[in-house]
């Protein structure tokens, strides 16, 4: 049955910082709110640098323009900001009682949309779409059930089906003992990280609470971060499906946050793979271009010499359309999603969806399942799964031998379960090796494994 409860745009937008609930929002400077604040906090965070180094698509080239992790989460951000305010400006122009409670609704969905798109991709592993996969099959490997012999079905189940969004979460939200005594992780807004959890429910959940919709397709956050959702979900007054079980209807904002993404990913992964020569312009354009729908008198007022530039005109009026008619569709929709009766993903209903469609099947089948691009997935299960077989090894090594001591040597301390921290449990000293592993850039990630095998040693040697 639809939920009769509704969720309320103030309370929504809480400029409490995670952890505190009960403290006041803090003072911003004019000029530079939360929601800002959120962002600049995100940019000059490590692990978003460290998606300058991971593959988004193909493996990271000598060409400059195909996009990393760290290009596309800022262009996600850009598009989500524009997204953010034109949703909420459609709302404020249909509502006169909101706007009067809420005038600058727009700027801060904006803002809040666009620290949650630059976020999105800070948990994902190195080597590209399939690292999490990576992650996952080793933990469903013979050689690791060992490992997982202790944990309870909803841990095997965070590591079984590992998941960059939890893993993203966990950035947030998490500070490492061997750091300080905090708790805050990036200390963001309750409402960024509303916004930033597109499946706001653990990794296992009742088949009788399910509903199949957009938010129940993945898993948000890993069991070391239940009562830490929870706590955003409350202070949020997200409307529950399951509350005993940590599963909760979206936050509204975080329908946009998927549509930034799912816009840029998709159209602009086609660009790359049009430029690459992995999909021929003769085929890329025409469809981008039917896609844009423009009247023949604007689409030829220029003459174009190179198509590469074209590509990139097209692309940008195309997005910027797109963001327009997904505005719109979230401003008509908001009602049924403060009330938990609506998720799906706002593109489908866009009306070229089954143009959208055809480019992911080109970018699925040319781009994706190119060499380049299954060579270095194909070495991400090794690598991934190396470096996680040997250092679960060392540390679970009951006699310390000298291979797993030096082993242990190579781990940042503030990933090693000893020191600063007591009575760690197994799950635990695990999720701190796929922090680790899952953190590290592609080439870290390569290095280091030829290192501890021995095919390579370090430069100087």
């Amino acid at each position: 049955m639809p939920s009769q409860e509704l969720m309320h745009w103030p309370r929504l937008l809480s400029q409490r910082r995670f952890p505190d609930q009960q403290l006041p929002p803090t003072s911003a400077a004019p000029g530079r709110g939360a929601f800002v604040q959120d962002y600049d906090r995100v940019v000059f965070s490590s692990a978003f640098r460290r998606l300058q180094r991971k593959t988004q698509v193909m493996p990271l080239p000598e060409t400059d323009f195909v996009h990393t992790r760290l290009t596309h989460s800022l262009e996600t951000a850009v598009v989500g900001r524009s997204l953010g305010r034109l949703a909420a400006r459609h709302l404020l122009e249909n509502d006169a009682e909101l706007a009067q409670l809420l005038p600058n609704l727009d700027q801060d969905c904006g803002d809040i949309v666009a620290a949650a798109c630059l976020a999105h991709d800070i948990g994902n592993p190195p080597f590209g779409h399939s690292g999490e996969d990576a992650i996952s099959s080793y933990f469903l490997s013979a050689t690791a059930a060992p490992y997982l012999a202790q944990l309870t079905p909803a841990e095997i189940a965070d590591l079984q089906h590992f998941e960059g969004n939890a893993a993203g979460f966990r950035i947030l939200t998490h500070t490492y003992a061997a750091h300080s005594t905090g708790t805050a992780g990036l200390g963001l807004t309750y409402a960024t990280l509303g916004a930033f959890t597109k499946y706001p429910r653990p990794s296992l959940v009742a088949d009788a609470a399910r509903r199949n919709g957009a938010s129940e397709k993945k898993y948000g956050h890993f069991q070391t971060e239940n009562s830490r959702f929870q706590h955003v979900a409350a202070e949020l007054g997200l409307l529950p499906k399951d509350a005993a079980a940590g599963f909760y209807h979206r936050h509204p904002l975080a329908f946009l946050v998927e549509a930034a993404d799912d816009l840029c990913y998709r159209i602009i992964d086609f660009e790359d793979g049009l430029k690459l020569g992995l999909i021929a312009p003769e085929t890329g354009l025409p469809l981008l271009k039917k896609m844009l729908n423009d009247p023949a008198d604007r689409i030829g007022s220029v003459q174009w010499h190179d198509w590469r530039e074209e590509l990139g005109y097209i692309r940008a009026r195309l997005i910027g359309k797109l963001v327009a008619e997904t505005a719109t569709l979230f401003a008509r929709h908001a009602p049924a999603i403060l009330r938990g009766e609506y998720d799906q993903p706002l593109i489908k209903e866009l009306s070229c969806w089954v143009d959208l469609q055809e480019v992911q099947r080109l970018s699925i089948n040319q781009l994706y399942r190119s060499r380049p691009v299954l060579e270095i997935e194909a070495a991400g299960f090794e690598v991934l799964g190396g470096l996680l077989d040997a250092f679960l090894c060392a540390v679970f090594d009951a006699s310390q031998g000298h291979r797993s001591r030096k082993l242990l040597l190579l781990l940042p301390e503030q990933f090693r379960a000893e020191g600063h921290q007591a009575g760690v449990s197994a799950y635990e000293k695990i999720l701190l090796l796929t922090d680790f592993v899952a953190g590290m850039t592609d080439q870290n990630a390569l290095s280091l494994y030829k290192t501890i095998k021995g095919i390579e040693l370090p430069k100087g040697f």
